[in-house]
C-alpha cells in the first residue's frame, strides 16, 4: 500500500493539516453547550462584550491616578535655532565672487524652512572647496568657516 500511484482520486491532505471548526451551542452532551465556552453571565458572555485595555472595573485607572507634572515646549526640545542647513559642496556650484544669503539659498532650492525665523547655516563636508564667496549667514561651523576663508572668501554672521 506504500506504493500507491499518485492521481486525483488518491490525493488527500496530510494528517492533522485540516482541522474541523468547533461548533459551539449544540447541546450539553457536545461539551460546548449551554454557555458555549463563555463562562457564566455578564459583560464578557454577551455578543460584542469586551472590556477596553486599562479598565479596572470602575476603579480610577492607573493612567489617571498618576499625576501629570510639567510641560516641555517644542522649542525646549528642538531648540529655537531653526536653520536651513546647507553643505559647502552645494555652494561649490555658484560662481566665484557671488554673495550667499537666504535669497541665494532659496534660488538654489535648498531653503526648506520658510519660517521668518529660519536662517541659513553652513556646514563643512568632504571634498575640495575652491570658490571665493561672500557669505552672509546666520551660523557656520568652524570647519566650514576655515575652508571658505582659505579659499579667499569672507564670512559675515547676520542675526535672523
Amino acid at each position: 500500500m506504500a506504493n500507491k500511484i499518485l492521481s486525483l482520486s488518491t490525493l488527500k491532505p496530510n494528517a492533522g493539516s485540516r482541522k474541523v471548526r468547533t461548533r459551539v451551542g449544540r447541546g450539553e452532551s457536545s461539551g460546548h453547550g449551554k454557555t458555549s465556552g463563555r463562562g457564566g453571565k455578564g459583560q464578557t458572555a454577551r455578543s460584542g462584550g469586551s472590556i477596553r485595555p486599562g479598565f479596572e472595573g470602575g476603579q480610577m485607572p492607573l493612567y489617571r491616578r498618576i499625576p501629570k507634572v510639567g510641560f516641555r515646549s517644542r522649542e525646549a526640545v528642538a531648540g529655537s535655532n531653526v536653520y536651513n542647513v546647507v553643505r559647502l559642496s552645494v555652494l561649490e556650484r555658484l560662481e566665484s565672487g557671488a554673495t550667499v544669503d537666504l535669497a541665494a539659498i532659496q534660488k538654489l532650492g535648498y531653503a526648506k524652512k520658510s519660517s521668518s525665523k529660519a536662517g541659513v547655516k553652513i556646514l563643512a563636508d568632504a571634498g575640495d572647496f575652491t570658490k571665493k564667496l561672500h557669505l552672509k549667514v546666520n551660523a557656520i561651523s568652524s570647519g566650514a568657516k576655515a575652508r571658505v576663508e582659505a579659499a579667499g572668501g569672507t564670512v559675515e554672521i547676520v542675526s535672523a
